[in-house]
């Protein structure tokens, strides 16, 4: 059988989409193809198994005592995209399977069967050298099919509750691994419910809305003690050629080697003599945790500032050279500075504001890396009615539109220190 056809059908496989990419190849190499006719025995209880079977056509009948896989399949009927076997092999079998119907199956022997359990959902071995934190950030516990769980790592930015980049990169990375890896997200609306507790793991449920031949679509709540804080639509598209045109055009600003990113501002701030001996104090107790994505502001921007900053941006360190992570971590470094802008125009000294996001949304129109520079146009065209809102704009360095962005955000004055904010309404 055709690699590339084995390679094809193991991508629509659910069990396998949480895999890293280089897995599903060597996973192609190695499958073996079986076939069966109706009545006849695939497996008998009590015999030694062979491997783990994937069903490319057909339907089998499971009888016997066999503990199978949770959610696997509705009753004691397996058809496409169904599997048996799973961590049985060596070991004596605890069913018997019987074709329904004509049956072609993909075998994994299993000498092969470690490549199910890869390092990580974005790598398959060891990992190299040097990675970035945005991508142990974007890390995440397979715990079923459908389901992850991640964490707010200890070095990465926190704030009073889970940042929200951190919400929408990972459930972006959640749904990307329940879809065929050849289908990237093209667009995505995510929805802020309530703020995420720092200290708890995160649990991500992936529904699967539409699987098409060109599009599918996922929704993904995320949880924390029973409750969803979080949901995210998102649709993917196989890559294809069409129409293009672009009417909005890369600003002339300075270059990004010509600028100082957020570490060297904050580093001259603190020694500037034209600033109050109180506002560098100010900064200096304040805790600081770099960020994992560098940021380069293309003017001397101040936050309490009343213009829209414009700045370059990119992940630091090595990525995983895998298109469905990079769009993850743009994800989370768009909600980064962006929601906040809305704020500029109503800052006064003395004036305390808070903010939350309350919803956020991405389309991608070009692919994109997030280890290359990019530059990030921000601007708030209305608040009214304690929401402001913002558009944002990325290019990279070529003037090409890669994405275009909205959020909204609840702004309203600062309440007392004892009001709790729970909820993000």
């Amino acid at each position: 059988m055709d690699r590339g056809k084995v390679l094809e059908f193991l991508r629509q496989v659910p069990f396998l989409q949480r895999l890293p990419g280089s897995s599903l190849r060597k996973l192609a190499e190695v499958v073996q193809v079986k076939q069966y006719e109706v009545g006849e025995y695939v497996v008998r209880e009590g015999e030694i198994g062979d491997g783990i079977y994937f069903i490319l056509e057909g339907q089998v009948e499971i009888s016997g005592s066999a503990s199978i896989e949770e959610g696997n399949h509705s009753d004691l009927l397996l058809k496409q995209y169904d599997y048996f076997g799973y961590e049985s092999g060596g070991s004596i079998q605890q069913a018997t399977v019987v074709a329904l119907s004509k049956l072609t199956c993909l075998v994994l022997p299993d000498s092969y069967s470690s490549l199910l359990q890869p390092k990580s959902i974005w790598y398959a071995d060891e990992s190299p050298g040097g990675l970035s934190l945005m991508e142990h950030i974007l890390c995440l516990e397979p715990l079923e099919v459908d389901l992850f769980r991640g964490f707010t790592l200890p070095d990465a930015p926190s704030f009073r509750q889970v940042f929200g980049g951190q919400l929408i990169g990972q459930a972006l990375a959640a749904a990307s691994k329940t879809v065929d890896c050849l289908k990237l997200v093209h667009s995505l609306h995510a929805m802020f419910i309530l703020a995420g507790e720092n200290n708890s793991p995160i649990i991500y449920l992936v529904h699967r809305v539409r699987d098409g031949n060109s599009f599918a679509t996922r929704r993904v709540d995320a949880k924390q003690n029973g409750y969803v804080i979080f949901t995210l639509f998102a649709s993917f598209q196989k890559v294809e050629e069409g129409f293009e045109h672009q009417e909005v055009f890369l600003p002339h600003v300075p270059a990004p080697e010509m600028l100082l990113n957020i570490e060297e501002l904050r580093e001259r701030r603190l020694a500037d003599p034209h600033l109050s001996m109180e506002y560098r104090n100010k900064i200096a107790k304040k805790k600081f945790i770099p960020w994992p994505i560098e940021i380069r502001f293309c003017e001397d921007y101040h936050f309490s500032e009343q213009s829209p900053p414009r700045y370059w941006l990119k992940v630091k360190g090595k990525l995983t050279d895998d298109p469905a992570l990079h769009r993850c971590v743009l994800a989370y470094a768009s909600d980064l500075i962006f929601g906040g802008i809305s704020l500029n125009p109503h800052r006064r000294r003395g004036l305390k504001i808070a903010s939350l996001s309350l919803d956020h949304s991405i389309w991608f129109h070009r692919s994109v890396r997030a280890d290359d520079w990019l530059l990030f146009v921000i601007e708030s065209p209305s608040a009214s009615g304690g929401r402001g809102l913002s558009f944002g704009r990325m290019f990279n360095r070529r003037g090409e539109l890669i994405m275009s962005l909205t959020q909204e955000g609840l702004i309203r004055k600062a309440k007392q220190q004892n009001e709790d904010l729970n909820s993000k309404l």
